[in-house]
C-alpha cells in the first residue's frame, strides 16, 4: 500500500505557496536593476580613468546582471503547474540557473585572472581619482543589493547564486577603491592589475562550492542534513517495523526535498492497528527529526520482499 505525505512542519522563511526562491522574486528585481545602472556607470569610469580593475568589475556586473535575469526567469518557468508529463512541473529550472551562473562565474573569474596578467605584462596609467569615485558608487549599490538577497540566499541555490555574484562584486568595488588608493598615494600602478587578480580569485572559490551543491542536486544526492543512515534507524525503532529498503531522499529544488520508503512491517501489528496508523506514525517519526517535506511509503507486511524478488527474477 502506497500513500504520500507532506510532515506539515513548517519552514519560517519558505514561502508558503511556490518554490522557495519566489518570495525572494521582487527583491531580485531590485538587485538586477541596480545591477544594471552599477554596470553602466562602471564601464563609464573604466574608460575615462583607463582602470583594468573599474572594467573588470564592470564586466562582473554584466554577468551578474545576465545571471539575475535567468534566476527570474527560472522563478517563472519553476512555479508553473505541473501536468502530467512533468509531475514536479518545471521546478528544476531553478537548479539549472543556479547552474548557469556558476558558469558565468567561472568565465568571468577566468577573463579577470587572465586581463590582469596582460596587465603586468602591458602596463597602463590608471586615474586614482575617478577610479575610487566610480568604485564607491558601485560598492554602495551592491551593499544594498546584498542586504535584499541575504536572507533569500540561506533557503534557495538560484538566490545564493546571486548573493554569491553580488558578493563578488562587492568585494570587487573594495579591491578597486583599494588599489585607487594605493595609486594616488605611491604612484604604483600595479595596483590596478593586482586588485583584478584579487577579484578573480575572490570568485572562483565561492563559486566552485555553489557547483558542487547544484550538481549534488542535479545528480539527487541526498538533501544537505539528511543522514540517511539515521532516518533508516528512526523508522526501524518503530514498534512492528522489520525491515526499510529501496530508501530514497533527493531534492526537487531548494526548498522541497523528498524522501521514499518500502517499510516492512509485522502482519501481526499491520493487523491490529492499521496501515493509515502506520503510516501516520512513520510521518511522525520522520517529521520530528528531519526536514523533508515530501514523503511516500510503501507498506509491507513481513515476508512480502521475499515474494517481491521471486516476481522479479
Amino acid at each position: 500500500m502506497g500513500a504520500g505525505h507532506d510532515h506539515g512542519h513548517a519552514h519560517s522563511h519558505a514561502p508558503t505557496t511556490g518554490t522557495a526562491t519566489s518570495a525572494y522574486r521582487g527583491r531580485l528585481r531590485v538587485a538586477l536593476s541596480i545591477t544594471l545602472g552599477v554596470m553602466v556607470i562602471e564601464v563609464v569610469g573604466g574608460v575615462l580613468a583607463d582602470s583594468l580593475a573599474l572594467i573588470a568589475d564592470s564586466a562582473h556586473m554584466a554577468t551578474d546582471a545576465l545571471g539575475l535575469g535567468m534566476a527570474l526567469l527560472a522563478i517563472h518557468f519553476a512555479n508553473l503547474p505541473a501536468t502530467g508529463n512533468r509531475t514536479f512541473g518545471l521546478a528544476r529550472a531553478e537548479i539549472l540557473a543556479a547552474l548557469a551562473n556558476c558558469l558565468l562565474l567561472l568565465g568571468v573569474g577566468g577573463y579577470v585572472l587572465y586581463e590582469a596578467i596582460q596587465r603586468f605584462v602591458t602596463p597602463a596609467a590608471t586615474e586614482g581619482g575617478l577610479t575610487i569615485v566610480f568604485g564607491a558608487i558601485g560598492l554602495v549599490a551592491n551593499m544594498v543589493s546584498l542586504t535584499l538577497l541575504v536572507r533569500g540566499q540561506e533557503e534557495s541555490l538560484n538566490v545564493r547564486g546571486a548573493f554569491l555574484e553580488v558578493v563578488a562584486d562587492a568585494l570587487g568595488s573594495l579591491a578597486v577603491i583599494i588599489s585607487a588608493l594605493v595609486i594616488l598615494g605611491t604612484g604604483w600602478q600595479a595596483a590596478d592589475p593586482i586588485a583584478s587578480l584579487v577579484i578573480g580569485l575572490m570568485i572562483v572559490p565561492r563559486t566552485l562550492k555553489l557547483l558542487r551543491e547544484t550538481l549534488d542536486v542535479l545528480l539527487e544526492t541526498a538533501p544537505k542534513g539528511v543522514d540517511m543512515a539515521d532516518v533508516r534507524s528512526h523508522m526501524l525503532a518503530l514498534d512492528g517495523v522489520e525491515d526499510v529498503h529501496d530508501l530514497h531522499a533527493w531534492t526537487i529544488t531548494s526548498g522541497m526535498p523528498v524522501l521514499s520508503a518500502h517499510v516492512v512491517v509485522r502482519s501481526d501489528v499491520l493487523s491490529a492497528i492499521g496501515h493509515e496508523k502506520m503510516l501516520h506514525e512513520l510521518q511522525e517519526c520522520l517529521g520530528d527529526h528531519f526536514d523533508v517535506e515530501h514523503c511516500t511509503f510503501q507498506l509491507e507486511p513481513g515476508g512480502h520482499a521475499e515474494h517481491e524478488a521471486k516476481l522479479c527474477h
